[in-house]
């Protein structure tokens, strides 16, 4: 069950952070981004929070579980949905330990292949 734009939004207000917190849809579920840096995922209607030394600080009793089939265990935050204090203290933690985002580097056009010699 895919992710739907009504938890997205819940979860956008309840962390009270206006654009610092932004998303993008990915294969049907959607990446959380603080400041531009990944901090959490959600899949099936659950928010599943990087690993790092912030949940295990602020929040080390929520339980684990795969995002995805095949994915390692993330800590489980829907506890904190209703809770927009600690929800967004986490997700601002969890920011400040993430790593800056790479440049992406502009499309230039293709550089001009040689020309023949005659």
């Amino acid at each position: 069950m895919a992710t739907d734009t009504d938890f997205i939004a819940y979860l956008t207000e309840q962390a009270g952070l206006g654009a610092r917190l932004t998303h993008r849809r990915m294969f049907g579920e959607y990446a959380l981004y603080v400041d531009e840096k990944v901090v959490a995922f959600a899949c099936d209607n659950s928010l599943f929070i990087k690993p790092s030394d912030a949940v295990t600080h602020l929040a080390a009793s929520l339980p684990t579980a795969p995002p995805y089939p095949g994915a390692k265990d993330y800590p489980v935050a829907d506890e904190l949905l209703d809770d927009g204090d600690r929800l967004r203290e986490l997700l601002l933690e969890t920011a400040a330990l993430m790593p800056e985002p790479k440049m992406k580097q502009a499309k230039d056009a293709k550089p001009a292949k040689p020309g023949k010699r005659r």
